[in-house]
Formats: structure tokens, sequence, C-alpha cells
């Protein structure tokens, strides 16, 4: 019991989206139908890529990307590097895992070159590449696989949907950085490119990969063979890596099971539903924006769908949510986690240069993007 009340003190999230899952269960009873409402293809898909990412991060698949930060001589162009690495990466691994690989280096990186000063507004940096790199493709964050799953858009047509956000971030981002670095462009660090070596298994790389690219596959062409898809993961796992499944993120798919509890009870009450679809309809953009700072905006994503018209407004509200505050986006609240483990008393600070860079950011897209979502 002692156990689970300290998870529960530590993962907030899986916290609130038990809370909610509880009570919703009293406004509508469970039901054979509330089971056959869960979206099993999502958390299954999900359960895949957060297992295989997981062997990504283990078997340091990114290394020789990484390495080549030795060669960086500038604390700008280190800065331009690290950002457009999340910012790129963000799109095939999920913006989480985009910030669990390069966060970490980037305050050993920083703090070996003796420019800590730059570590939270470079963070916040990383933090907003991976909310807006992610935003391009369907697989880029939880969200967006989940309404991708569910509205059956085609691909291209989710890619240039969302490509207008993904150039205008890119511009925006760099200029930022440019900001940052505005009195000395040049300014020289160096680092030991020994710190970012690490041992790897060939073998247990290679199946990685090819898992990686089988799940792809499997999202992108919409086939219905998915549990074979889920099982053939597991199995070769189990056989190849079976330590990666001890670190799967089981709490991420507990929270997501319980929010698609929620919604599902929500969406089957008559009065509740009359309500969010009246309200919701027409105005997907402002709500999912604002609903996402109170139970973030993967959640956020499940209890609006059913309710939404214009799938477009939803997408890039909920892809801007993680702008306003740290709750707005899980990938927020992972950041946090990671530079508080490494700076304990600077919890107060990161949380000011993070909101002061943030609002800065969806100040100049928030507007601009309601009229694109029109």
């Amino acid at each position: 019991m002692n156990r689970i009340i300290t998870l529960l003190k530590k993962e907030l999230m899986l916290s609130v989206s038990l809370a909610v899952a509880a009570i919703s269960l009293f406004i509508t009873p469970p039901s054979k139908d509330l089971l056959s409402a869960i979206d099993w293809r999502t958390l299954a898909t999900l359960f895949m890529l957060l297992s295989v990412l997981e062997g990504f991060k283990t078997q340091n698949i990114f290394a020789p990307l990484l390495r080549f930060t030795s060669r960086i001589s500038s604390v700008r162009n280190l800065t331009i590097f690290f950002v457009f690495s999340v910012f790129l990466s963000s799109m095939f691994v999920t913006n989480d895992v985009s910030l669990i690989i390069f966060v970490p280096l980037t305050i050993l990186m920083f703090r070996t070159g003796g420019k800590e000063k730059y570590i939270i507004p470079v963070l916040t940096f990383e933090n907003i590449a991976a909310i807006r790199g992610s935003l391009l493709t369907p697989f880029g964050s939880p969200q967006n696989l989940y309404l991708f799953s569910k509205s059956g858009i085609p691909v291209c047509q989710f890619l240039l949907t969302m490509l207008p956000l993904w150039l205008g971030s890119a511009l925006l981002l760099f200029l930022f950085i440019l900001f940052l670095y505005r009195k000395d462009p040049k300014e020289k660090l160096e680092i030991n490119g020994s710190a970012v070596h690490r041992e790897c298994d060939v073998k247990k790389r290679t199946v990685h990969i090819i898992l990686f690219a089988a799940v792809i596959f499997m999202i992108v062409t919409r086939n219905q063979y998915w549990p074979f898809f889920t099982l053939g993961v597991l199995a070769a796992l189990l056989i190849f890596d079976p330590q990666i499944l001890l670190k799967t993120d089981y709490v991420l798919l507990l929270t997501f099971l319980c929010f698609f509890v929620f919604s599902s009870s929500i969406c089957s009450n008559p009065r509740i539903s009359e309500f969010l679809g009246k309200a919701v309809s027409g105005n997907e953009y402002w709500w999912s924006i604002l609903l996402s700072q109170v139970i973030s905006n993967v959640p956020a994503s499940i209890v609006l769908w059913p309710f939404s018209t214009n799938l477009k407004a939803l997408l890039y509200g909920l892809d801007s949510a993680g702008l306003c505050s740290i709750i707005g986006s899980l990938a927020s609240v992972i950041n946090l986690r990671i530079y508080t483990r490494e700076y304990p008393d600077k919890t107060t600070d990161f949380l000011k240069g993070f909101q002061i860079i943030s609002l800065a950011f969806f100040a100049l897209v928030v507007l601009p993007q309601f009229f694109l979502s029109r």
C-alpha cells in the first residue's frame, strides 16, 4: 500500500486519471458497451511504440549523432544542434522520447563546457521543439496518434494540414536562438567527446530498428492486423530483449486507459454529451487549449474528439497547449522531471524561465493558428 501511495504521489497525471475514471463510473455505470468503447488499438500501438523506443534509448541508437557534439565549439551552434535534433527526431520517436534522449545530454554538455547559465533557456527551446516538431506526423505524439486513428484522415492530408505550423515553428525557434545569443554569437566552449560514448548490443539494436519500422508500417497503412503486430512485437522482445518490457512506461498506458474510461463514460451520459456537443463544436481550438491546462493535451484529445466537427482546429489546439504551461503537455512534465533530478533546488527557476519563453512563443503563434484552423 505504501508503494502504491508513493507511486500516486510521484505520478500526478496517473492520480488524476484514476480519480476522474472512478468518478465517471458513478455517472455512467460500467458495462460491456463501456469496454467496447475503449480504443484498444491505440493502446496496443502506444505499447509497441513505448517498448521499442525504450530499446532505442537503451541501445543508444543516436550515439553517432551525439558524438558529433564534441566537434562543435560555439555555444550557439551547439544549441541549434540540440534544439533541431529534438525538433526532427520527435517526428519519428515521439516528443517525450526525444526529450528523454537529448535533455540529459544537453545538461551534461553545457555543464561540462561551463555554460550552465544557458541550460534553462535551451531546455525550454528543446521542449518547444519537441511539441512543435512532433506535430507534423501522425505518430509524433500520443494525441496525434489517437486522432489520426479515429478520424481516418489520409497520411498525406495529415502532413499537409500540419506543415504550415511545422515550418513556422522551425523558423521561429531559430529566431529565438539567435536572440538568446545576440550579444556574443561566437561564444566558445570545449566539451569532451568521450562523455557520450556508450557500448551497445548490435543484435538488439537491429531488432529494435526492425520492430520500429514494422510499427510505423502498421500505423501508416491502418491495416486490421494490429493484434498480430502487437503479439509479434511482444514475442520478439521476449526473445531478444526481455529487460525492455520491464522498463516500458506502463504508467502512461494506464493513464491512457483511465482517460479512455472517463471519455467513454462522459459520452454515454446524455446531459453531459449534449452540453459538450453544443459547446465544443465550432470552438475546438480554444476548448482544446484550455482543457489541456487542466488535464493535459493527451486526455483532452480523448474527451473532446467525440464532440468535435473540426479536426484541424482540434489538432492545432492540442499541439499548442503545451506552450501555455507545464501541465499542458506530458512531454513538458517529463522535461521538468529530468531537470529537477539534476538541480533539485532550482525548480522555481526552471518554471519561471520556461513560462516566460514558452508563453512568448505561444503569443506569436496562437492567433495565426486560429485563423488557419478556420
